[in-house]
């Protein structure tokens, strides 16, 4: 496509224009402030536990492992209806912790009950016999969740139905909120 000429008016007209445009000026540099001379590193201090006071350990608090008939019957089933599900596969084992915390405080202050927490199921190897490893992040998951902040909030921990994930998932009962 070629390009028209302007015409003698719309010459006119830019000539008009351009007269009347000023150029932009630059704003003055501010100098730049001159930097802070560096403060002598702080020596580290080397801090002993007093002798008096014994390192004591939290008592893991691990949740019940006891439900109803009613509950049994219903995962035995497959009659759940998870509240929440939270997909832990492909995570390292630091976010899928962070992740099921989250997860555990967004379901509690929801009032959910049923969690579904799907962990991956881990890959059948040649080398073992075709018999299956269990995954690092089903593996710490039950540590996660007897020493979490929520362990006393967990009614139960069990494997999903097979419609739910089977055995790359666990379902986490929640209490009720009283």
């Amino acid at each position: 496509m070629a390009r028209r000429s302007l015409s003698p008016e719309e010459q006119a007209l830019w000539a008009a224009l351009t007269r009347s445009v000023k150029p932009i000026r630059a704003a003055p540099r501010l100098p730049v402030p001159a930097a802070a001379p560096m403060k002598q590193p702080v020596e580290p201090r080397r801090l002993t536990p007093s002798p008096d006071l014994p390192f004591v350990p939290q008592a893991a608090r691990s949740p019940a492992t006891i439900l109803d008939s009613g509950w049994e019957r219903r995962i035995r089933s497959g009659n759940l209806v998870p509240d929440m599900t939270i997909d832990l596969h492909g995570h390292t084992l630091a976010s899928a912790h962070a992740r099921l915390g989250q997860a555990l405080a967004l379901g509690l202050a929801q009032g959910a009950r049923i969690l579904l927490v799907i962990t991956g199921k881990p890959p059948k190897t040649r080398a073992s016999g075709g018999t299956p490893r269990r995954g690092a992040i089903r593996g710490e998951i039950g540590h996660w969740l007897e020493t979490g902040a929520h362990a006393d909030r967990i009614a139960s921990v069990r494997a999903a139905h097979p419609r739910h994930g089977g055995d790359g998932a666990l379902y986490v009962i929640l209490r009720r909120s009283r």
